[in-house]
Formats: C-alpha cells, sequence, structure tokens
C-alpha cells in the first residue's frame, strides 16, 4: 500500500531518471535486443486513449535496407524544407539544434519506431470503427514510449519529415493510417553532445490554483538541486 511519503519518493526518483533525458543525433550502432523494444512498445500501449480505441500502430525497424530508403526519403523532403518550405524565423529557431538536411541516425541507430496514428480503428471488436483524438491519444503514447526507454537507458530522438507519406509506402502501411513520428532508439555515440539547451524551471510552468507557485504553503522534498540544469532538443 502507497503512503504519501513512498508516493514522494518514487515521484523523485523518476524525475531523477527522465531529468536526463536528451535528444540524441549522433548514434552508436550498437545493438538493443528486440525484447527491450517489444517493452517499450508495450508501455507506449498502455496510455489512455479517447473512447479507449488505441489509435496507435507502432512498425520497429531493424533491417539496414529499410532504414537506407527511409533516410534517402527523409533527406530529400529535408532538403526541400531547408531550401525553401521553412520560413526564416523557424529555420532561426532551429540553428542553435544544429540541425540540417543530412540525417544518418536514421541508418545507424539499432532501431527506428515508426508511429502512426488511425484515422479508422478497423480492428474494433465492439463498437464503431470511429476514433477520437487521435493526435492527443497518439502523442500521449509517444511521451510514454520516450519516458520507457530514458528509463532502460536509452536515447531516442522525435524526427518528423515533413510530408510523411513516404513512409506508408516503404513499410507497407494501410490508407487509414498516417505516420506521426519516427523515433530513432539507441545509445548515443562515445563523445556525442547534446545542444546547450536548457529547459523551464517549475515556477514557470506551474500554478497551484489559481496564482499560488508550487510549495508555497508548504514545502517538500526540493526538487534535486545537485543535478545540473537539464539541457535539450
Amino acid at each position: 500500500m502507497s503512503t504519501p511519503d513512498s508516493n514522494l519518493d518514487h515521484a523523485v526518483r523518476f524525475l531523477e531518471s527522465i531529468r536526463g533525458r536528451r535528444s540524441v543525433r549522433e548514434f552508436s550502432d550498437r545493438p538493443v535486443s528486440q525484447a527491450v523494444i517489444e517493452h517499450l512498445i508495450a508501455a507506449a500501449g498502455s496510455a489512455p486513449s479517447g473512447s479507449n480505441k488505441q489509435p496507435w500502430q507502432f512498425v520497429a525497424v531493424q533491417d539496414p535496407e529499410i532504414k537506407r530508403r527511409i533516410r534517402e526519403a527523409a533527406e530529400a523532403e529535408e532538403r526541400n524544407f531547408y531550401a525553401g518550405r521553412a520560413n526564416p524565423e523557424w529555420l532561426e529557431d532551429l540553428a542553435p539544434l544544429g540541425t540540417d538536411a543530412d540525417k544518418p541516425f536514421l541508418e545507424t541507430a539499432p532501431w527506428l519506431v515508426i508511429v502512426f496514428k488511425q484515422l479508422r480503428n478497423l480492428e474494433s471488436e465492439n463498437g464503431s470503427d470511429q476514433v477520437y483524438y487521435v493526435n492527443e491519444s497518439v502523442g500521449i503514447a509517444v511521451g510514454m514510449f520516450l519516458a520507457a526507454a530514458q528509463f532502460a537507458g536509452l536515447a531516442t530522438l522525435t524526427h518528423t519529415p515533413s510530408p510523411m507519406k513516404f513512409l506508408t509506402g516503404i513499410l507497407d502501411r494501410p490508407e487509414h493510417e498516417r505516420a506521426f513520428m519516427v523515433i530513432p532508439v539507441g545509445h548515443p555515440a562515445e563523445g556525442s553532445t547534446p545542444p546547450d539547451i536548457r529547459r523551464k524551471p517549475l515556477e514557470a510552468i506551474m500554478r497551484v490554483d489559481l496564482d499560488q507557485r508550487p510549495n508555497e504553503d508548504e514545502p517538500a522534498r526540493p526538487l534535486p538541486s545537485s543535478m545540473p540544469p537539464p539541457h535539450d532538443a
């Protein structure tokens, strides 16, 4: 049976783990077992969804030839993006991240997990094939996947080439599915350094009731102060 103290202990331990999460663009080719990927996807599949329709499909890719085809198609779209589709403000915001049209991580990461959203639920045994709050539901599932990967000691990146229609063809997905995100999964390359980008502090993102800031009335255990400020892309 949980207690307030044990709840806080678990919350602190989880925060200590998740604050170390990084978006990694330089991956090692060090293998990751399929069993690990299966557990991460199972964790993502436990996410809540509109009317419990679970409108997602996760395609795990480790085949080098398929990864090569995905990289080639993604880079073609990215070249168009950087050459003209992106407005100057967007490119300026991307500059600190060091991104460009080259996406070697799509081949070097041992796994690509491509998340598809379903516009209809053809697998439903009960009820209609309608789906609800699809983007919200799939977004929550992706967040749970990223958290599970971090807990497992793995690095990830959220990659969204635009448009992503090429993934439907390469991965032979049905017409009622749309690619939502590409997530490389693996270990960081030796010596890789994430961009030096800082997260907003808790007091900037949280309010209690109307205007009260967190911990004003009842100071609980402070957030871990020994940890360096989190960086991420």
